[in-house]
């Protein structure tokens, strides 16, 4: 059975290293990678653009990929958007056998005890952690993980949840945050995100921009 792969954030605005993670998910599992913005994180401040806004530099970011795509499940749902209910949400349409992971950075792993019924998630899918520079995974830091880490692809595809699976790809320093600063700053930034995505901040004026006359896309 194919393994599905569910990668959430804010992607506030998605740039390059979202898209090199995702794509080193799909090329490493050989699995479909739904991308899926929050439309209100519950552990951290609101975004700086609207859901809708950064729904569609999702789309314009995944557009012509291969296995990629943008879930907008969590926008259409009233309150917070809580990991635990969006994948009791998957599994009630997938059923209880289907190979579900959530692709997460080593930073949002580490804290997962903080995490809304964080010890129910590991029965409703797998984690594949993606490290990023500046948050190494500590053995120490994980013992919550013990058990559960697998270095074997096919393992995600035999049970449908509770393996640990450490991605490795090329580290990139691009963050959301430092794309917001350089903006707020005046400072180079285009380089960092698609092409197609620079062009809609520019357009609707996100993030201190000073939008293009005409926009509408």
């Amino acid at each position: 059975m194919g393994l599905l792969v569910f990668y959430g954030g804010t992607f506030d605005p998605v740039h390059d290293g979202h898209l090199a993670i995702a794509r080193a998910a799909r090329d490493t599992l050989r699995a479909q990678v739904r991308l899926m913005p929050a439309a209100d994180p519950p552990h951290r401040a609101l975004p700086g653009a609207s859901a809708e806004h950064r729904a569609r530099m999702l789309d314009l970011a995944v557009a012509g990929e291969d296995e990629l795509m943008v879930d907008r499940r969590e926008l259409r749902r009233q309150g917070r958007s809580y990991t635990v209910e969006t994948l009791r949400e998957v599994r009630a349409e997938v059923g209880p056998e289907q190979p579900l992971a959530l692709l997460v950075g080593a930073d949002s792993f580490l804290d997962l005890p903080q995490w809304k019924e964080w010890q129910a998630l590991f029965g409703l899918a797998h984690f594949v952690v993606a490290e990023r520079p500046g948050s190494p995974l500590d053995a120490e830091r994980i013992a919550f993980a013990d058990g559960r880490e697998t270095a074997e692809v096919e393992a995600l595809r035999q049970a449908p949840a509770g393996r640990v699976f450490r991605l490795n790809q090329p580290l990139h320093a691009e963050s959301a945050s430092r794309v917001r600063s350089l903006i707020a700053a005046g400072k180079p930034w285009r380089d960092y995100v698609p092409a197609a995505v620079a062009g809609y901040i520019e357009r609707h004026g996100l993030y201190g921009v000073i939008a293009l006359r005409g926009a509408s896309v």
